[in-house]
């Protein structure tokens, strides 16, 4: 028998039996020698108790206190008295395990001189912990409630100070210093499966939380790589044509000038600018240079991607380059057409010159 009340005591249920007059000792997971129990670390809350913030946790879904957010602050007001200096704001909804919810609500109270003011987390909070009170709202689906308010240095000290009962004292004075934040951590004690499970739960529904938060943010992500795609291309079309009125305002400059200096003479500077030009020019249009080379270029271009098994082969020839064929030989044309002119006039000059040869002649002879 006191093997099975030991067995009972590290395991933390049952009941011990002692003596046969006497009632038995009920083992809890509090008792000093169950083995399951250990220490976590829960977050400080950070909002202050002129905040306002009370948590009321309900056996509903997110979704459902949502839809009835309204109806939910209508209630609430009623059980606060319904009075017209109270309103009562939501703070945030956010699903808890288990098919719960928290709602976070304050209340602000306005004052006849035209001011308001939160009331206190903790003045709420004592309100609707009252039991006439707290029936109401477990007629709403309210399980639990907590003032979500910072402690202090004091508090924390106060609550840390003396171990949980349960917890070994060496264990909790090594979880104090295994602390890895003590600004914004406290020790809580851990006991039985009840407790393990339910925190397992809280850290298994905030992983899937910080999950869903970071597929949104990969989406946003993802959405702003496509916008900067966007940009890009648009950036490059900007581009092309802040060059095309680029070129197009030279043209206008260089028409301008040159409406302007008509009529003057060229000044020296001028003359070498137009000497620079001519010789680049030059260089450019050589058939050995630049241009020459450009053209074998692109003919290496063109043929290298004309696929290989076709029946027939054409020629295709650029815009650019078609007109600068036909520029050129519209050039030749007009050389031979001049040179057709001159050869004409001095074959007229010749007949000239032979009918007065022919004069003179005839004259001698009389």
């Amino acid at each position: 028998l006191a093997k099975w009340n030991q067995l009972q005591a590290f395991w933390g249920t049952g009941k011990g039996y002692y003596n046969g007059t006497a009632p038995p000792v009920d083992f809890t997971p509090e008792n000093h020698f169950c083995r399951f129990k250990a220490v976590g670390y829960s977050c400080i809350p950070s909002a202050r108790d002129e905040d306002g913030l009370v948590a009321l946790d309900f056996n509903k879904k997110d979704t459902d206190v949502r839809n009835a957010q309204q109806q939910l602050v209508e209630s609430l007001h009623k059980i606060l008295g319904s009075k017209p200096t109270h309103s009562v704001n939501v703070e945030s909804v956010r699903p808890l395990p288990g098919d719960k919810s928290e709602v976070v609500i304050y209340i602000i109270e306005r004052n006849p001189n035209g001011t308001s003011r939160r009331i206190a987390a903790s003045e709420l909070f004592n309100f609707l912990n009252q039991n006439h009170v707290k029936g109401q709202l477990t007629q709403l689906g309210v399980v639990n409630m907590v003032a979500k308010t910072t402690l202090s240095p004091a508090q924390v000290k106060q609550l840390t100070e003396t171990p949980p009962a349960g917890i070994d004292p060496l264990i909790w004075e090594q979880a104090k210093k295994d602390n890895p934040d003590p600004e914004r951590l406290i020790p809580v004690p851990m006991i039985g499966f009840g407790e393990l499970h339910r925190r397992l739960k809280l850290q298994e529904y905030q992983t899937k939380q910080h999950q869903g938060r970071l597929d949104a943010i990969a989406g946003d992500i993802t959405g702003i790589q496509g916008n900067m795609s966007t940009m890009q291309s648009k950036i490059q079309q900007y581009r092309r044509k802040l060059q095309e009125l680029s070129h197009r305002v030279l043209e206008v400059l260089i028409r301008q000038e040159a409406h302007r200096k008509s009529g003057y003479a060229i000044q020296s500077e001028e003359e070498q600018l137009r000497v620079q030009l001519e010789a680049i020019q030059v260089e450019l249009t050589a058939p050995m240079q630049f241009k020459g080379r450009l053209n074998e270029l692109m003919s290496q271009i063109r043929m290298q991607q004309m696929p290989s098994g076709r029946a027939e082969e054409r020629y295709s020839m650029e815009a650019t380059m078609q007109e600068e064929i036909k520029q050129h030989l519209k050039q030749q044309q007009e050389g031979l057409t001049h040179l057709i002119s001159i050869i004409k006039d001095d074959m007229e000059d010749l007949k000239v010159i032979e009918q007065g040869l022919a004069e003179v002649t005839q004259h001698h002879r009389r």
